[in-house]
């Protein structure tokens, strides 16, 4: 019996795809997406891997709960366009300053999108219903071979597709969370545009563009109630992590330390990102 297995999370309606107003069609790292179902699928196996996928991302989606934990490593901005978090991993466009030799560093957070990859929910016509999905594309991913593990043993998802389907859940859930922070964000009216330009040592000039923050100003304007509201949500916590890792000068060090370990010359700002 062909079976598919539910999730709910439509990817393409809650992923932030803007960076210097470049958008896809399809969320980041995903090019062929399909859905899973045991008869179709049911030789297919997972390798281990290294995060290689991810080393050209110079930005990627967060949730909420990930907000605090993830401003220890990056600036956190909101997508121009839809207003979702966005850690942002480098400062040019397909450079990841977190990723060296296909591993990303240990010592910071990696975002929850990017350890969910290669799996993925996708919508169907019923639009209460999903299904459990992976990336074809993935180097991962064997479709006609013995070596990785087993995506269904006996016509049934295997241990991997079970772990992979809890994770999956657990981020429709935080997703569906964020969705509502992002909203009340905006009905507060708290995110304004926010760009800046760095030049480099070697006189490039880089352009942050088609990104948003939140503004401590109208921030301080908001109704008691509402941050009596928003704190027991833990929205503030957020809200003030995201304040707190716009610091720029953390990635810009480690732009230049990723230039001395290329052998190129050390990028050194002339001048900081700036509203």
């Amino acid at each position: 019996m062909v079976r598919t297995w539910p999730g709910p999370d439509r990817l393409q309606q809650l992923s932030g795809n803007t960076f210097m107003a470049d958008t896809h069609a399809l969320p980041p790292l995903y090019v062929e997406p399909v859905a899973l179902n045991s008869t179709l699928h049911a030789s297919w196996r997972l390798k281990e891997g290294d995060a290689a996928f991810a080393a050209r991302l110079p930005f990627i989606q967060l949730v909420l709960a990930e907000l605090v934990q993830a401003s220890r490593s990056f600036p956190i901005l909101f997508d121009g366009e839809g207003g979702w978090p966005l850690a942002l991993l480098g400062l040019e466009k397909h450079v990841n300053l977190f990723v060296q030799e296909g591993r990303w560093d240990a010592d910071f957070h990696v975002p929850a999108y990017i350890r969910r990859y290669p799996f993925v929910f996708i919508s169907t016509a019923d639009e209460s219903r999903y299904v459990l999905g992976i990336d074809r594309a993935s180097d991962r991913l064997v479709t006609n071979d013995q070596e990785g593990a087993p995506l269904f043993e006996n016509g049934a998802p295997s241990e991997l597709t079970r772990q992979a389907l809890r994770f999956c859940n657990t981020y429709h859930a935080e997703a569906s969370a964020t969705n509502a922070f992002c909203a009340a964000l905006k009905d507060q009216d708290l995110l304004v545009d926010r760009q800046g330009s760095i030049t480099l040592a070697d006189g490039r000039a880089l352009a942050l563009q088609g990104f948003k923050v939140v503004d401590p100003a109208r921030l301080e304007k908001l109704d008691d109630a509402v941050l009596v509201d928003w704190h027991r949500n833990g929205w503030m916590a957020a809200i003030y992590a995201h304040i707190a890792s716009l610091d720029f000068q953390r990635l810009l060090r480690r732009a230049s330390k990723h230039a001395i370990a290329a052998n190129q010359s050390s990028p050194m700002p002339a001048e900081t990102v700036s509203a």
